[in-house]
């Protein structure tokens, strides 16, 4: 949607720490009617702003708080109340393969890693796979587009009770990442993807994979770096925690110069989804690890 001057809209309180785009905070006490705040991101997501790159972000903007929306009980309504997995699930863990996206920053190819993944899944068969945007900031359009190219059923952390996984190092997140698991974990299906958010320390993605980790010890991962640096980073990282990078992606295979160095140091196959300059051998790798 478009909005302009006066124009009236729903949105949440929240955090966020992006490495490319705004970060912002709730201020102590929450937001008062009548103060004006920053919409820190296109989802409806408000509060203090901290600071802002020097992209362009057409959501960035001023906006006054007229009041909060109560339910029948005269209370404030939350998140929490409409989270479809704020009940604990009983259901039992299928036990269906995980393939995990990480990235080393944002903007660097991890919806395009999930979507090709997807792709390589339904192409062979399994047809009922579940796509969960797990840390990071929500949004409708990320959700939307794995339905899109062909996930069954698609979650993000709006489905348990939060519009961001922010602030890093939150006391409270461990439990709401344990019953979000449970939930996906047992639901019927033929393989969940799931994509992190932002970078491997932010959105409090260490808590996440140490969550998925305890349940998928054999899980998939996928990186995408930024370029070599990032992915020897992030395989060292992730080498520490006793997880291993079925392959990299992203900017550090841009051109066959950084592909084949991303590989050289981390010692792990790269491959750069946009494109096909290394071959068939590449794609059919995908398909007989995933």
């Amino acid at each position: 949607m478009t909005l302009v001057g006066e124009d009236l809209f729903l949105a949440t309180p929240g955090f966020r720490e992006s490495t490319r785009w705004v970060v912002g905070h709730v201020p102590a006490g929450g937001l008062q009617p009548g103060a004006e705040y920053w919409v820190l991101a296109d989802s409806g997501l408000v509060g203090e702003l901290e600071g802002s790159s020097v992209l362009p972000k057409t959501h960035l903007g001023r906006a006054r708080l007229l009041g909060v929306l109560v339910g029948p009980d005269d209370r404030p309504l939350n998140l929490n109340a409409f989270a479809p997995l704020a009940i604990a699930t009983q259901a039992p863990d299928r036990g269906v393969p995980v393939t995990v996206i990480i990235g080393t920053s944002a903007e660097v190819g991890k919806s395009t890693a999930g979507l090709a993944v997807l792709q390589t899944l339904l192409s062979r068969g399994l047809g009922n796979v579940i796509a969960l945007k797990a840390t990071g900031t929500a949004s409708i359009q990320e959700t939307a587009r794995y339905a899109d190219y062909g996930a069954r059923q698609t979650f993000d952390c709006i489905d348990f009770g939060l519009p961001t996984t922010y602030p890093s190092g939150r006391d409270d997140i461990a439990p709401i990442f344990e019953a979000a698991l449970s939930h996906i974990l047992s639901l019927q299906s033929d393989a969940i993807l799931i994509e992190c958010g932002g970078d491997l320390f932010g959105a409090n993605v260490p808590v996440f994979l140490k969550s998925l980790k305890r349940r998928r010890p054999e899980m998939r991962i996928v990186v995408a770096a930024s370029d070599a640096a990032a992915a020897l980073g992030s395989k060292s990282v992730l080498d520490s925690t006793g997880l291993e990078i079925d392959f990299f992606t992203g900017p550090c295979t841009d051109t066959p110069t950084l592909l084949a160095r991303t590989e050289r140091l981390c010692g792990r196959p790269a491959m750069n989804l946009l494109s096909s300059h290394r071959g068939a051998a590449k794609p059919k790798l995908v398909a007989s690890r995933i």
